[in-house]
C-alpha cells in the first residue's frame, strides 16, 4: 500500500508486519559543478511538491494514467535527491526511465542479489545520483527526453519512459524479529486548464561527481520478502507544464553552487561506519554528464557549472536524518 502524505510517499506493508513503513521525500538540492571534480553532498533546500495523477489526469498524458503515482515539477538541469526514512529495513529499488540507478541495467520488478541492485533502508539513508564507481555518484539532474541527455536514452537509445520508479520489498517478520531480540539482548549487557499538448515528461541524466557510498546489504538476501512489493511511477513535469497541469506554481530555482558556497554555507560528508561500499556500475560510468553532452552537441557551456571550493564541510555521523537548509 502506497500513500502520498506531507509531499512523502508512505509505503506500508501491513501483511508482513506493522513497522514495516518507509517514507519516501524528493529533495530540491543544488545543482554540482559537472567539472569531473569531486564534490561533497549539497544540502536540502526543502521537498518537492508531489500531486496525484489520477487528480489530474484530464491535463496530463493518457500514458500517465495507466502508469499511476505520482509527479512532481522540476526546472530544467535542477538537482534532486531521494531520502529514505525508516525503522523497519527495507530494499529500495530506484531506476531513471527504467534504468536501474545501481548497476545501469533494464528494469525488472524482482530483486537481484548479483550485482546486488537495490539500496537497503535505514542504512542507506539518501541517494543523489547514479552510481558510477566505488564511493562515488553522478548526480541526478533533470533534462527533458528526446535530447539525448538521460541515462535511458544513452543506454537504450529510446526517449520512452522517463521519471522515475520505485519498487520497495520489506524484511521478512522472522529476519526483523530477531534483529529485535538482538537488540534487546544488546541493550541488557550494555513526501480548468488547458490539457498539455506536447508530452511534458522530463528524464533524470548524470550530473557532476560527488562523493557518495552505496552499501552492501548487511542483512543478506534471505532477509527479504522477496514475493511482496510495491511500485510508484514518479513523474516528472518541467515548472511551466506544471502550472499548466495544477494552476500551482512551482517552487522558484534554487540557488547555483557558486552563489551557496560564496555565501559560506555547509556542505556535508556521510560515513556508514562499517558498511562496505559497491563498487559502482562501469555502464552507468561510461554515460555522458549533462556537461559532456552539452559540449559535444555544441550548444555552449552549461549555465551555473562555475567551479566552486567549498570551505565549510560537515561531518554527519551514521544514520543521523540529513536536515536542509531553509
Amino acid at each position: 500500500m502506497i500513500e502520498l502524505q506531507d509531499n512523502r510517499l508512505v509505503f506500508r506493508f501491513p501483511e508482513v508486519h506493522e513497522d514495516a513503513v518507509l517514507e519516501v521525500e524528493f529533495q530540491r538540492t543544488l545543482r554540482i559543478p559537472d567539472d569531473n571534480r569531486e564534490y561533497p553532498l549539497p544540502p536540502g533546500l526543502g521537498s518537492f511538491p508531489l500531486d496525484h495523477v489520477d487528480d489530474h489526469a484530464e491535463r496530463l498524458p493518457p500514458a500517465w494514467s495507466r502508469h499511476g503515482g505520482v509527479f512532481l515539477p522540476m526546472h530544467q538541469a535542477e538537482a534532486m535527491w531521494i531520502a529514505f526514512e525508516a525503522d523497519y529495513p527495507m530494499a529500495v529499488k530506484i531506476a531513471a526511465g527504467k534504468v536501474n540507478a545501481l548497476t545501469g541495467e533494464p528494469w525488472r520488478d524482482e530483486l537481484t542479489e548479483e550485482p546486488q541492485d537495490y539500496l537497503v533502508a535505514p542504512e542507506q539513508p539518501w541517494l543523489d545520483g547514479f552510481c558510477v564507481r566505488k564511493g562515488l555518484i553522478r548526480q541526478f539532474v533533470a533534462m527533458p527526453l528526446g535530447e539525448g541527455y538521460s541515462a535511458e536514452e544513452q543506454l537504450t537509445g529510446e526517449a520512452q519512459h522517463g521519471g522515475l520508479q520505485i519498487a520497495v520489498s520489506p524484511m521478512t517478520a522472522e529476519a526483523w524479529e530477531a534483529i529485535q531480540k538482538e537488540l534487546v539482548r544488546a541493550r541488557h549487557a550494555d513526501l480548468s486548464y488547458a490539457p498539455l499538448d506536447a508530452a511534458p515528461e522530463m528524464g533524470l541524466a548524470p550530473g557532476g561527481l560527488m562523493r557518495q557510498e552505496i552499501y552492501e546489504d548487511p542483512h543478506g538476501f534471505d532477509a527479504w520478502e522477496l514475493g511482496v512489493r510495491s511500485r510508484c511511477y514518479v513523474h516528472i513535469l518541467n515548472s511551466a507544464q506544471f502550472l499548466a497541469a495544477t494552476g500551482a506554481r512551482p517552487p522558484q530555482e534554487p540557488p547555483t553552487a557558486l552563489e551557496y558556497a560564496e555565501a559560506g554555507l555547509p556542505w556535508l560528508e556521510y560515513y556508514g561506519g562499517d558498511l562496505e561500499a559497491l563498487e559502482g556500475a562501469k555502464i552507468l560510468a561510461g554515460l555522458d554528464s549533462v556537461a559532456q553532452a552539452t559540449f559535444k552537441k555544441g550548444v555552449g557551456v552549461l549555465p551555473g557549472n562555475e567551479p566552486v571550493t567549498p570551505t565549510v564541510v560537515e561531518t554527519l555521523a551514521a544514520r543521523q536524518v540529513r536536515e536542509g537548509d531553509f
